[in-house]
């Protein structure tokens, strides 16, 4: 029977990638983080010694804590957090019970330089479509939920991040940027070791939405036509991402629980009365 402190990798994983998701906080020591550096998409790595200190940081949210295995330090720590008056809860078996469940890992070597307040900081052209809004939905559901983007005139994106310490994305000549016939949320997705089967459906109407190929998935024409329409509807480009993640939420859930059903109309024809 599950511990009242511990929450199951399978609800976890069911929560990762929503709005509804707890702050993930990775304590695994030194050691065992250098066997195996990756992540649990979403989570931020903290020393536990300092758990004490993390409520500011968490306030207003559940949490859940990860250790190696689920024991003392993941258990101490969200102790700490419950003593704060933070729902908070220990990863059952932790990293290595997700890692057993075949769940996908973000390599840590793939996340840029955090931000003085907690966050990576990203840096793409204004006036934003699909990828540019699609990455930062990705980037904010699966590998940092604090991360910020900067928009700016498409000439003077590299400079930026050379002087704001941002990392480019989509534009030309950048690591995170469009490969062949991929689009930039593909390389995202296989960069991030996110290839699960809702997300690579969900890459497959983003690339045909944004290059064109609409023939790629039969909701891509509908994705081009909601972005165009977001892309009217605000003219700030930090209001139209925070409408946009609302779109991305919608068809990842689709993407994950949806495909196989489907809407009539009327739904129940009345009882005929003779």
């Amino acid at each position: 029977m599950p511990s009242p402190t511990t929450i199951s990798i399978d609800k976890l994983s069911r929560l990762i990638g929503t709005p509804n998701c707890p702050a993930l906080i990775d304590v695994r020591n030194e050691e065992d983080f250098s066997g195996d550096p990756r992540l649990i998409p979403g989570s931020v790595r903290r020393p536990h010694e300092e758990a004490r200190d993390w409520g500011p940081a968490v306030e207003g949210r559940s949490a859940v804590v990860i250790c190696h295995s689920g024991k003392k330090l993941s258990e101490g720590a969200a102790a700490w957090l419950r003593h704060q008056g933070i729902a908070a809860e220990s990863l059952e078996g932790g990293f290595e019970a997700w890692l057993d469940a075949g769940l996908p890992a973000v390599p840590a070597e793939r996340l840029p330089g955090e931000f003085a307040g907690g966050g990576t900081v990203w840096v793409t052209r204004a006036r934003p479509k699909i990828d540019r809004i699609a990455c930062p939905w990705l980037i904010r559901r699966f590998v940092d939920p604090q991360a910020v983007f900067l928009f700016v005139a498409p000439q003077e994106v590299i400079a930026v991040g050379e002087r704001f310490d941002a990392v480019p994305f989509d534009v030309e000549d950048v690591f995170w940027s469009h490969r062949g016939e991929l689009c930039t949320f593909d390389v995202m997705v296989e960069e991030f070791g996110l290839t699960t089967e809702p997300l690579l459906r969900l890459a497959a109407i983003i690339r045909g939405a944004d290059t064109a190929r609409l023939d790629l998935a039969p909701e891509a024409p509908g994705l081009l036509a909601a972005s165009l329409g977001l892309s009217r509807m605000f003219a700030d480009d930090l209001q139209q991402l925070e409408a946009g993640m609302v779109l991305y939420d919608a068809f990842y859930r689709w993407c994950r629980d949806a495909t196989d059903e489907t809407h009539n109309w009327p739904s129940a024809k009345p009882r005929q009365t003779r």
